[in-house]
């Protein structure tokens, strides 16, 4: 209200008629006559119901004001319909709008957040701009990326707000159709081990809700509001490097990427020469579908024959064989931890490099 009564305060000087400022119930906020200001104004139902953006009634016209599509206020002005009073009236409502817009881009707490999330602000202005909004600094949060396909009539972001509806300490923003962001407070350091049951709780209520798969990324706890931003930095690399070594996973810390995240810091020459003395005159390629599946059925037993068997519904001889044929085409016997671990990691490395090729 006093921001509304200073642009009347500016104009005051430049119209020599009686105009304000109403919110859509009619109570006027803002008015030349200052007397007026607090009063209700009984013609604004009508207004608010009319079709018509400007309204006079005899006295005074009326003009609505949408900020976003939706009806903020109803300017007026002493003028019973004159060219000269609808121009006034125009001006004092683009004034009016103007303001609103730029009052909620600075005084908008999630707004703030987002600013700090794409690196919008300052570094030294953060905590200046956190004691305005009344946001606290010294806080520990993390940063949870929400990534679902794009659709029509699909609101992540109301969804996730839902979930989590403490607008003081907990923000969701939603940067695009398909990205969506959740800052979550934390009471302690070690409330992350339950972060991996928050993300659980989004998946499943959007998948509930909106019959949407989503997959989110998580960053690490940042102990202030300037290390949200590298906490949703995290988070995206733990997608990116996630959708490499981990597509089947729906949730990616980026505390446990593993041996992925040194892969993928690895320049694409280095793995290339890897590959190439590891797999010589391509004896990768000459692997068939079910032998790699074999591979992997036995990595993830751990490398104990009986139990790869037993899963895959052959004999111990018959597995036997294979990994005696995987050794005679790549000269890894991966019976032997050694040459277990350089065929694992030459898969990884492999996958990354497929992965490079594709976004070329």
């Amino acid at each position: 209200m006093k921001t509304l009564q200073n642009i009347v305060y500016q104009i005051k000087d430049i119209i020599d008629l009686e105009f304000g400022i109403m919110d859509e119930s009619g109570l006027i906020l803002a008015c030349s006559d200052e007397s007026k200001i607090g009063e209700s104004d009984p013609f604004a139902e009508e207004i608010v119901y009319s079709k018509q953006q400007v309204i006079t009634n005899g006295k005074y016209t009326y003009q609505k004001v949408y900020v976003k599509n939706k009806l903020e206020f109803i300017t007026f002005i002493e003028s019973n319909g004159t060219e000269e009073g609808l121009k006034y009236l125009a001006l004092i409502s683009i004034n009016v709008a103007n303001v609103k817009v730029y009052h909620e881009e600075k005084f908008d707490k999630c707004n703030f957040i987002k600013n700090i999330l794409i690196d919008n602000v300052l570094p030294g202005d953060i905590s200046i701009r956190a004691r305005e909004l009344h946001v606290p600094y010294m806080a520990k949060r993390i940063a949870f990326l929400i990534v679902t396909e794009k659709e029509k009539g699909v609101y992540v972001h109301e969804v996730v707000q839902s979930l989590f509806p403490n607008k003081l300490k907990d923000f969701v923003i939603a940067l695009d159709d398909e990205n969506t962001v959740l800052v979550k407070e934390l009471k302690t350091k070690d409330d992350a081990d339950e972060v991996e049951n928050i993300g659980k709780i989004i998946v499943d209520a959007l998948n509930t809700e909106l019959m949407v798969k989503a997959r989110i990324g998580v960053g690490t706890v940042a102990n202030n509001l300037r290390d949200i931003a590298r906490s949703f930095k995290e988070a995206q690399t733990a997608l990116l490097i996630g959708s490499i070594f981990e597509s089947g996973k729906s949730i990616v810390n980026y505390n446990k990427l593993g041996i992925g995240r040194l892969i993928y810091q690895l320049p694409t020459t280095s793995c290339k020469l890897f590959l190439e003395e590891v797999f010589e005159n391509g004896s990768f390629e000459a692997l068939d579908t079910e032998t790699l599946f074999t591979i992997q059925k036995f990595f993830e037993n751990n490398l104990n024959i009986s139990e790869t068997s037993r899963q895959l519904y052959v004999h111990r001889n018959t597995l036997v064989y294979r990994l005696d044929k995987i050794q005679k085409i790549t000269g890894l016997d991966l019976r032997k931890f050694d040459d277990a671990i350089i065929f694992k990691v030459s898969m990884l490395v492999k996958r990354y490099l497929d992965k490079c090729d594709k976004n070329i």
